[in-house]
């Protein structure tokens, strides 16, 4: 054998004896990369417990927030079941028998049947009458928020400060501070009294705006509308094709604020209307439950409870319809990417 060949293979046991040590370099290495993590979650853990919350990379279960938690949905689904519960009285059960436990006949079929036809089914013209509104008034205050947050966000124009402080300000004025001023207005153009009296107060939405005005700012990159503009596009294409589809769960969230809002208003239809047939649900259930006090009035509180059942059930299927959106919505712009 040569002195080439006997070379040659000494080189190559030597760096086999390289590979393995330096294999087991790496596992002792790694070992004591795994005793660190070991270590760390062990003391995080302690940490946490002692601090009562979990954390988000080892979570914990904590009795104290599981209770808390508890509590506030239990809260949060009382009214509703006592409403679930009440709409299977009758007007007999409901007022002899206690509050959170079924009544001796099961009438939540009749009652829903009476409350569509009481009073020739004045019933179903008042939930037109909200669908109307939120349909008209809270879809419009969500189609200006989207644009006009939007144009706040990605175009400068002088004044354009001016128009954050009054947004800003509009927001700190509850609604109601605005109610006798608007009455006074409508009172003078005479529409009072009329389906436009709830349309166009409804149809602004500070809140709304501002929602759109932030999400367009984060969710709308700069880069991308330049992109747009280079190709050719005009400023409404590029607003309806590229920016759109960008700002779906803001504005998911937006129509679900202004829907809740319009759906619920109160005091508003109070002052404006008095014909009964313009009454959305929470004028006109107001007044079934004001029945009883009035001279011989008749005492209907299982139809109350049945229209008010009835009531928040679209409110309850758009919410869970769109809670992922509403989800996305409100932590966009929560992490800095």
């Amino acid at each position: 054998m040569s002195d080439a060949t006997i070379a040659a293979g000494t080189e190559q046991r030597l760096t086999a004896q390289e590979l393995k040590a330096q294999e087991k370099a790496d596992e002792k290495t790694e070992k004591e990369r795994l005793k660190r993590v070991a270590r760390d979650e062990k003391a995080e853990r302690k940490r946490a417990a002692k601090s009562g919350f979990a954390n988000v990379a080892n979570p914990r279960r904590s009795t104290l927030l599981t209770i808390v938690c508890a509590l506030f949905a239990v809260y949060c689904l009382f009214p509703f079941v006592y409403l679930l519960i009440n709409a299977t009285k009758t007007q007999a059960d409901f007022t002899s028998t206690f509050g959170l436990g079924f009544g001796r006949t099961f009438a939540l079929w009749d009652n829903i049947k009476t409350v569509f036809t009481y009073q020739d089914g004045i019933f179903g013209r008042w939930f037109l009458n909200t669908i109307l509104y939120v349909v008209v008034g809270a879809g419009g205050a969500t189609l200006l928020a989207i644009m006009g947050g939007y144009g706040l966000a990605k175009f400068r124009f002088p004044g354009r400060k001016a128009v954050f402080a009054v947004i800003i300000g509009a927001i700190s004025v509850p609604g109601i501070a605005l109610a006798v001023p608007q009455f006074l207005l409508f009172a003078k153009l005479n529409l009072t009294n009329t389906p436009w009296a709830m349309i166009i107060p409804s149809l602004v939405s500070t809140f709304g705006l501002y929602l759109m005005w932030i999400f367009s700012e984060q969710a709308v990159p700069t880069e991308l509308l330049e992109a747009a503009r280079v190709d050719g596009a005009s400023e409404f294409r590029t607003f309806f094709q590229v920016s759109l589809p960008l700002l779906a769960p803001g504005i998911v969230t937006t129509a679900l604020f202004t829907i809740v809002a319009t759906w619920n208003n109160y005091f508003l239809p109070l002052i404006m209307l008095k014909d009964s047939n313009w009454y959305p649900l929470t004028i006109g259930l107001n007044q079934w439950k004001d029945q009883a006090s009035t001279a011989g009035g008749q005492a209907i509180q299982n139809l109350v409870i049945t229209g008010s059942l009835i009531t928040i059930v679209p409110l309850v299927i758009a919410f869970l319809c769109l809670q992922k959106y509403w989800q996305s919505g409100l932590s966009a712009g929560a992490v800095k990417e």
